[in-house]
């Protein structure tokens, strides 16, 4: 197994479904995320061909939560970054979620 696949697999947390885009469609990937019992939601690569079906519309929810971190770059303290501990930078991004989903 690749050694990046290993990484990422190894931190998932137990959870049903896996919503990625095209970059993890490797057959590595989704072999190894259904051993884990993890069903990959992973559309192919334009080039490829196979028969690995995905839930269109659960891939497309997949798009709030790209919104999201959009609207939290647009805030220059998270952006930049300049908490420069983990709490600080956690608590700048849960204020922003916050006024974010509020407006």
């Amino acid at each position: 197994m690749v050694r990046g696949v290993r990484l990422v697999l190894y931190v998932l947390p137990p959870a049903k479904t896996l919503i990625a885009d095209r970059g993890y469609a490797s057959n590595t990937f989704r072999e190894a995320s259904q051993a884990k019992g993890i069903e990959p939601c992973i559309p192919l690569i334009r080039s490829r061909k196979g028969p690995y079906p995905y839930d269109k519309a659960l891939y497309q929810k997949r798009h709030k939560v790209e919104n999201l971190f959009a609207k939290l770059k647009d805030w220059r303290r998270i952006a930049t970054r300049y908490g420069r501990r983990a709490h600080t930078f956690f608590s700048a991004i849960c204020i922003a979620a916050t006024l974010i989903l509020r407006l």
